[in-house]
């Protein structure tokens, strides 16, 4: 199975988040539905591993904490290939992805070598002609939002059925925070 823990958007912010999206010329939009905020991700793990990894996130001991989603960007440099909402600063935040990268690689789950930047996927996309690339440069630069803070209570394990158009996320656990 396909494996990654995040955090999952409250209806309302997911809802708020849609709005943003759909105002993006995005040439492949992420499903609203899917929205999540990913901390570890894992990839296509053995049964065994993925029984390891979810005894290693119950062990996580984090406060539960306030998170804000703001702001677009976009990942790929001079040939972007990702549109992303992003959150403001949060600490608590940072400490529980760390805290959950450790038990993983303590349970002897290989992760990805790279600085956790937390966003949310709004869309994927390919090798855009110059005049869409501007255009959707521009509309991430001109739009800038807050919504509404939201209490984090809890992460959770995903399972990723992959599919031709997007992946579907599945719950599999939740591990509670506080």
């Amino acid at each position: 199975m396909r494996i990654f823990f995040a955090l999952d958007l409250p209806e309302a912010q997911r809802d708020a988040l849609a709005l943003r999206q759909a105002m993006l010329p995005l040439p492949r939009r992420v499903n609203p539905e899917d929205f999540h905020l990913t901390l570890a991700f894992l990839g296509e793990l053995p049964d065994a591993q993925i029984e390891a990894a979810h005894e290693a996130a119950q062990r996580v001991r984090a406060a539960a904490f306030t998170l804000t989603v703001a702001d677009l960007g976009l990942f790929g440099g001079e040939k972007p290939r990702l549109a992303w909402a992003g959150v403001l600063p949060c600490p608590e935040l940072d400490d529980l992805a760390a805290r959950l990268s450790a038990a993983l690689r303590h349970a002897g789950i290989e992760l990805e070598a790279r600085r956790f930047n937390p966003h949310i996927t709004l869309g994927r996309f390919w090798r855009l002609p110059p005049p869409e690339k501007m255009r959707l440069e521009r509309a991430v630069a001109e739009t800038s939002f807050r919504l509404d803070p939201f209490p984090v209570k809890d992460f959770a394990m995903f399972r990723s059925h992959l599919g031709v158009e997007t992946g579907r996320y599945e719950v599999l656990m939740r591990y509670p925070l506080g």
